[in-house]
């Protein structure tokens, strides 16, 4: 893919999803993208990269992979038990020898995001255990696989909000809610046109740096005077933006952590 930006990735993966792709890696060089054989379609595929990028240039090869137990190539692989700020560990269903750990989240990966393996999801929940969430409203937008979520339940949250526009992703935190014995949460498949009307203590974004634009004036909206915004998913560069468009609505920078030049941001309502 030619340019190969983050955001092409991004829209790619998103675009790729539409038309029956179910799960997907990244290397430096490429994204490998997964489908049902019987799914397959060439002519969809280069329907889609012909039609929607007019501006990209791709290449593709395609093969058939045999059966397996993906359990087993996850463990072997991709997803192996992780410990964050030496207090949290996030581990799969089928994992059998893992270190234990103040909290323990059970995530199904799937195809969603947020196992814990990404920067921005580890910085996301090292901010969480900093924070006092007993009896506390919370928002957790574009929640992926809601592993904020469980987090911010096991820490004391009194009623959890959940928003992803994507399908999976809605499923995979329902699933993992049950994993973990969360009942406290409510989850609502949309945008940031779906967030309640309602007040939150804490709302956390990790999405791409052109949503969190887009989408801050409704964040503010529903947080709460002296209430937290915490938001990563994108790159320390990215900053300058972020934090302009962050004042510009009234919200007091607090500060921020950094892995890889990925960077998670607090922000407060005063």
């Amino acid at each position: 893919m030619q340019p190969d930006t983050e955001i092409n990735r991004e829209i790619l993966i998103a675009e790729l999803g539409y038309i029956g792709y179910e799960s997907f890696t990244e290397t430096d060089e490429l994204v490998e993208a997964y489908i049902p054989s019987d799914d397959f379609s060439e002519e969809n595929l280069i329907n889609l990269l012909s039609n929607d990028f007019q501006t990209i240039q791709f290449s593709y090869t395609s093969e058939i992979i045999p059966d397996q137990n993906w359990n087993e190539v996850w463990e072997k692989n991709y997803f192996q038990p992780l410990i964050i700020a030496d207090r949290c560990l996030i581990r799969a269903p089928f994992h059998t020898d893992y270190p234990k750990a103040e909290y323990e989240i059970v995530i199904e990966p799937g195809m969603a995001f947020g196992t814990g393996n990404h920067e921005t999801t580890s910085l996301m929940i090292a901010e969480i255990l900093k924070q006092d969430l007993v009896g506390k409203a919370v928002l957790d937008m574009g929640c992926g696989t809601g592993i904020l979520s469980v987090l911010a339940s096991m820490r004391g949250a009194g009623h959890i909000t959940e928003v992803d526009i994507d399908s999976w992703a809605v499923k995979s935190t329902a699933v993992n809610a049950v994993f973990n014995k969360i009942s406290n949460l409510e989850i609502i498949q949309g945008g940031a046109e779906a967030i309640p009307d309602k007040k939150f203590d804490f709302i956390y974004a990790n999405i791409q740096r052109n949503i969190l634009l887009n989408d801050m004036p409704q964040y503010c909206k529903v947080l709460k005077l002296g209430g937290e915004l915490v938001m990563s998913g994108f790159y320390f560069d990215d900053l300058g933006s972020i934090k302009e468009r962050a004042t510009e609505l009234g919200l007091q920078f607090k500060g921020l952590t950094e892995i890889e030049r990925w960077v998670a941001t607090v922000f407060t309502l005063k």
